[in-house]
């Protein structure tokens, strides 16, 4: 049987995610509604955090066997798009607690998969994201015993604010390698810091996290595995960006399209009585959606490639994983282009009045300008270019 593409009408197939299929339209008209207000606070959403808690949504990606949903990939991708037309900031951080959870499924050995996995599932826990290689400021020092002492920062570290744990990444300077591991956000030593404040996404909890003398014990350090099945876990990161974008241009359509029927006046030379009937108007909207419909397209047809590899587990190809990174770039090019695109057009559609400040219809643009920076589009255009003129696959990296 296929599993469905939403959540509500998964409830025959999937009965663990019941009380998901229970609260997530109520869940998505409650964000709608304070989704301006909070874009203008900013800060940290914690009632609006502990609703998703409470509508199951932390254990999509917990495999069933430790007491989660274990949803398919494009189920989990779905809800995220989902959440993303009406606040892309949760959407990011409900994103990236699945690929917390993806982290410690893929690097665990059995007893932290049960440990975190299992505790994610009963407690309904938050995860924070402190894994940038690339960012060497926090130093790993070899207790010898098995453990580590982390001292220095981190940036850009979402979700952290809030969580229950969080994965770090750190430099060990005896190795030149990185160190993996899960530590309390509690612990003592670790400092979350409040100096997230951007233009847009402003309440992914995003700020910087100090660690001084901060304790890694022997059994909380990750073993990064280096296959193709475990490097999924970037182009799952990948994808989270890239069905937030996507979701960012469907909100920004729906709320065009409700703005203008509700407001809309045609313009004095159209010769129509209703701005919907506008010539002009319904081609921009038609151009709008060709864009939304397109780049969701794409990334569904991504999270099917996405899953197919998944369930291979550690049988994975490096060829069959490339051609998901392939499909994985090329759906976040064009979802990348249509949230910037649709999310600038609703202001055309729309018309002067509705840069009126209190309607924040501006925060679809600043949240997707936001975060397509988060790689350059570029690259991934080469990549696309290469393949599409002499087949040549991406090769792994920290994003493909």
């Amino acid at each position: 049987m296929n599993e469905p593409r939403h959540l509500e009408t998964a409830q025959t197939s999937e009965p663990s995610a019941a009380p998901a299929v229970r609260d997530l339209a109520g869940l998505l008209d409650a964000l709608r509604a304070t989704a301006a207000q909070r874009d203008r606070d900013g800060g940290h959403a914690a009632q609006e955090k502990q609703w998703i808690a409470d509508a199951g949504l932390l254990t999509l990606a917990v495999p069933r066997e430790f007491g989660g949903i274990g949803a398919s990939w494009p189920v989990i991708y779905d809800t995220i798009r989902r959440i993303a037309q009406v606040d892309s900031a949760l959407a990011h951080l409900l994103g990236f607690t699945c690929l917390q959870v993806v982290s410690i499924d893929v690097w665990g050995n059995p007893a932290q998969r049960a440990r975190y996995l299992g505790g994610t599932a009963e407690g309904r826990w938050w995860w924070g994201n402190a894994v940038n290689p690339l960012d060497t400021r926090l130093v790993a020092s070899a207790t010898g015993y098995g453990g580590y002492r982390l001292d220095g920062q981190k940036g850009f570290c979402s979700g952290t604010r809030g969580s229950r744990m969080m994965t770090v990444s750190a430099h060990d300077p005896s190795t030149g390698k990185p160190v993996f591991a899960v530590v309390p956000t509690t612990r003592e030593g670790i400092t979350v810091r409040e100096d997230w404040n951007p233009i847009g996404q402003r309440q992914t909890d995003s700020g910087s996290v100090a660690f001084t003398g901060v304790e890694v014990r022997p059994d909380e350090v990750l073993e990064r595995a280096d296959t193709p099945y475990a490097s999924l876990r970037t182009l799952i990161s990948q994808q989270v960006l890239t069905n937030l974008f996507v979701g960012i241009a469907q909100g920004a359509l729906e709320e065009a399209r409700g703005y203008v029927t509700q407001h809309g006046r045609p313009w004095i030379s159209s010769g129509v009585d209703k701005a919907t009937d506008d010539p002009y108007l319904i081609q921009r909207f038609g151009e709008m959606r060709l864009q939304a419909v397109s780049a969701e397209a794409l990334a569904v047809r991504a999270a099917s490639m996405l899953d197919d590899a998944w369930r291979q587990g550690p049988a994975l190809s490096a060829e069959d994983r490339a051609h998901v990174a392939l499909a994985t770039s090329e759906a976040k090019i064009v979802a990348h282009r249509a949230a910037l695109d649709v999310s600038e057009k609703l202001f055309d559609a729309c018309g002067a009045r509705a840069t009126h400040a209190p309607l924040a219809l501006d925060r679809f643009w600043r949240n997707a300008r936001v975060h397509t920076l988060h790689d350059p589009v570029d690259y991934r255009v080469r990549d696309v270019g290469r393949f599409a003129l002499s087949g040549t696959l991406p090769d792994v990296s920290l994003y493909t």
